[in-house]
């Protein structure tokens, strides 16, 4: 790796995602390629299934942990409403890695419930407001993939192969893959490893038509 990469990246979701696990995965792969990294995060809501954002700044020259306005490479959204809350931070034609799982706000849900409403809002109106900044979107069946690895929890483990697909991103699949290893249980490294290579050969299919990639090295 360069040591003059770098990548701008927010990851967002709802707590009991995973969101620390990946955002420390990526980092432990940053260590092992002497990459410095910075992170800037909001955390500790995971009981209210409050939202959950992390910046993560790859490289050289970052003296600040928060990625500005506008400036962000790259969005990972592991629950697709959270991409609305931090679209903001994503630079035109920016890359957003995008859960098709919905999970509704719970103010929202107890409104629309008081009202006895079901217009909760939809996965098509999610990505076509994302469309508006960018098209380079890859909506990714992340719960479900992860149930094919053979654990639903692997689910943050899809977002991070997906990531690795990306040409910009300065870190390649086996140093990441070096970090799964080393960060989860032994007894649950099969699952973890499987469901990364399921989000890599996923990034594929959704968005490497339209973002370079590196050359496919999973089948």
């Amino acid at each position: 790796m360069s040591q003059d990469s770098s990548f701008d990246l927010v990851i967002c979701g709802v707590g009991g995602q995973g969101i620390v696990l990946l955002s420390n995965i990526i980092g432990r792969g940053c260590a092992k390629a002497d990459l410095e990294a910075r992170t800037g995060e909001l955390h500790g809501l995971s009981q209210r299934s409050g939202t959950i954002y992390i910046h993560m700044r790859i490289g050289k020259d970052n003296l600040s942990p928060l990625i500005p306005y506008g400036e962000a490479d790259a969005l990972i959204s592991l629950e697709a409403v959270e991409a609305l809350r931090y679209l903001e931070y994503l630079k035109d034609d920016g890359v957003i890695i995008l859960n098709k799982r919905v999970i509704n706000p719970p103010i929202e849900v107890a409104q629309l419930s008081k009202e006895k409403r079901t217009d909760f809002i939809k996965f098509d109106e999610i990505k076509e407001k994302l469309n508006v900044i960018t098209q380079n979107i890859a909506p990714l069946p992340a719960l479900d993939l992860a149930k094919e690895a053979g654990n639903p929890l692997t689910e943050n483990v899809v977002f991070i192969g997906a990531l690795s697909a990306l040409k910009s991103f300065p870190l390649d699949a086996e140093v990441l893959k070096e970090s799964v290893a080393e960060s989860v249980p032994k007894k649950a490294l099969d699952v973890n490893l499987k469901a990364f290579d399921l989000g890599y050969k996923a990034a594929y299919d959704s968005l490497c038509q339209t973002v370079e990639c590196v050359e496919r090295k999973i089948d």
